[in-house]
């Protein structure tokens, strides 16, 4: 009974239409995309060339960023303009573990050298285990995502206030990993990785690839079952009259530190895929405007709808991929243009307009 329960609460988190849809989003990720990288020869014009297969899974990891960004903003009413140091928690401790295979020798890397050091710090013990990785992967961005969240859930801090102090806590944390003495890098960060769970990340773009489609559609009906469940109507509760809700007895507190947690650990795991994929963590990863194009991709798409959230950063990153090789110093002028576009004509980002445009033609 319990069972089929749950697949019955499965069924409902969608209509039959938009489960067909992902079913076949599903079905391109994971069968077609291998098909095309590796089964079809290189001189067919549908052969999608390995740094194609690359440039996807990195896209797919920015999706999940803005999926975990929709979840705590545009259901819950919280804008947070710091979720790039969640992301950059998730991409230092995979970082971490590559670096420490890379130098499985005994040896340590230069900037470990600088310090003066002879052998790793202390915070680096346990990293040559990918099982200790995956742990802190999302134990490091919850932990900072809790504590943070807990004193200004508290304090009751909210709307332009919260997002304030959410800049300035990405902004500190640039800063400090830009210091040498901390011991990540510096200002060039961790890279140099060579190899992942045995796998040469030279061969392994496709297993990336599929790691990344596989982690977000996890992560999609995740959030469906929160958002379509009793919690999600309280955070939308809270959204739309938090005070209102607190009068009839609920504690907001408990609920927004639950789907903040749950949003900052979703984006430490898209920064863990995302690095073996470009081969670099750094500092920049936390600045500011990083976090701003996030919350951007999920205003073009149509907050409150998980859907949309996918879409805007798709269709913003395939934008920014053309213009910073073809336009690269047009590209802020063209983030902004997007920006006041959506904010003066797109409302309800293009996921409302196609609804309108539904609704009209019915």
């Amino acid at each position: 009974m319990q069972s089929q329960s749950a697949l019955s609460r499965l069924g409902r988190l969608h209509s039959g239409t938009a489960w067909a849809v992902l079913a076949v989003l599903a079905v391109v990720a994971l069968v077609v995309v291998p098909v095309l990288h590796t089964v079809l020869p290189q001189d067919s014009p549908l052969y999608m060339p390995g740094w194609m297969v690359t440039l996807a899974g990195r896209f797919l990891c920015l999706a999940l960023v803005a999926l975990a960004l929709d979840l705590i903003w545009g259901y819950t009413g919280i804008l947070s303009l710091g979720h790039g140091v969640f992301f950059a928690m998730g991409g230092y401790v995979m970082g971490a573990h590559l670096t420490r295979v890379a130098h499985d020798d005994g040896s340590v890397p230069n900037f470990i050298q600088w310090l003066d050091y002879s052998d790793w710090p202390w915070y680096w013990a346990g990293f040559e285990s990918f099982a200790f990785t995956a742990v802190m992967i999302a134990l490091v961005p919850g932990v900072l995502a809790f504590i943070f969240g807990f004193l200004a859930f508290r304090s009751r801090v909210r709307g332009v206030y919260f997002a304030i102090i959410t800049q300035a806590l990405t902004f500190g944390g640039m800063h400090l990993f830009y210091r040498t003495e901390t011991g990540f890098g510096g200002d060039t960060g961790l890279t140099d990785f060579d190899s992942l769970l045995g796998f040469d990340l030279a061969q392994a773009q496709l297993g990336l690839f599929l790691a990344s489609a596989v982690v977000l559609i996890m992560a999609y009906l995740l959030c469906r079952w929160i958002v379509t469940s009793k919690l999600g109507r309280v955070l939308t509760a809270i959204r739309d009259a938090e005070t209102r809700l607190r009068f009839t007895g609920y504690d907001p507190l408990r609920y927004k530190l639950f789907v903040w947690v749950v949003s900052a650990v979703l984006c430490g795991i898209a920064g863990a895929l995302y690095v073996p994929q470009t081969g670099v963590i750094n500092p920049s990863e936390m600045a500011p405007p990083q976090s701003i194009e996030m919350a951007i991709w999920v205003a073009l798409g149509g907050r409150g709808t998980l859907a949309g959230a996918i879409l805007g950063a798709g269709i913003v990153n395939v934008v920014k991929t053309w213009a910073t090789s073809a336009y690269p110093d047009l590209w802020l002028y063209i983030l902004g243009g997007i920006f006041i576009g959506v904010t003066l004509f797109l409302p309800h980002g293009v996921v409302g307009l196609l609804r309108r445009r539904k609704e009209a033609s019915q």
